[in-house]
């Protein structure tokens, strides 16, 4: 999702100043946009930049996404891998991790990452404690508490969880909301904060991106 909180000039020479893309983002984003509204889900180019300095930078070496959709945040991380890294992408939708596939094939990133097609939390489950270094958070919202619980365990210590989506345009601010993906937002907001097994930051990139590292 692009940011909504820069002008789009100025998230364009965010990116701009940012790492290259690989070439076959273009091409990735074009096939998401003809999926119609649903390719809003797929994160921007900058967010996408932060990321892979971010693995590049806790020197990743297997890492968890949770959500690939079609697969540009995993091209992001991917990336940062060395020969021998691992990432994991847990996702549910054949038809969108197909396209995801295409990226990675085009990319020859593809020998890094692993798809589960099975609910994550079917998956998770079957790693060790504190076999990751890091792990990105783009799912089902409703599950959101249930990821990080799982994250936590499978992290070590000095490990990142990304967490995607946590100021939902801005309805965060909303106290009064009804609308239960909102309030399951400022609930994992606010449990983020208070939690003293995490050191945590909200980014105001993409809808918003929540940095925990588990201490």
């Amino acid at each position: 999702m692009r940011s909504s909180f820069f002008s789009p000039e100025l998230l364009a020479y965010l990116t701009e100043q940012g790492m290259a893309e690989l070439p076959v983002m273009p091409e990735l984003r074009r096939r998401t946009a003809a999926l119609g509204e649903v390719a809003r889900m797929q994160i921007d180019a900058h967010q996408g930049q932060v990321m892979t300095f971010l693995m590049q930078l806790i020197d990743a070496k297997k890492i968890i996404e949770i959500g690939t959709f079609t697969g540009m945040s995993s091209l992001w991380l991917a990336r940062a891998l060395s020969d021998g890294g691992e990432l994991h992408c847990c996702d549910i939708n054949g038809e969108w991790t197909d396209i995801a596939r295409f990226a990675w094939k085009e990319s020859g990133l593809e020998h890094k990452i692993q798809l589960h097609l099975a609910p994550a939390l079917e998956t998770l489950p079957k790693f060790a404690d504190g076999e990751f270094d890091a792990i990105f958070i783009d799912a089902d919202k409703g599950n959101y508490p249930n990821y990080i619980e799982q994250s936590c365990r499978l992290l070590r210590r000095g490990g990142l969880i990304m967490i995607d989506n946590t100021l939902w345009g801005g309805e965060v601010l909303n106290a009064n909301s009804s609308d239960k993906v909102v309030k399951t937002i400022q609930s994992v907001n606010n449990k983020i904060h208070a939690d003293a097994r995490f050191q945590s930051v909200i980014l105001p990139i993409g809808d918003g991106l929540t940095l925990a590292m588990k201490i």
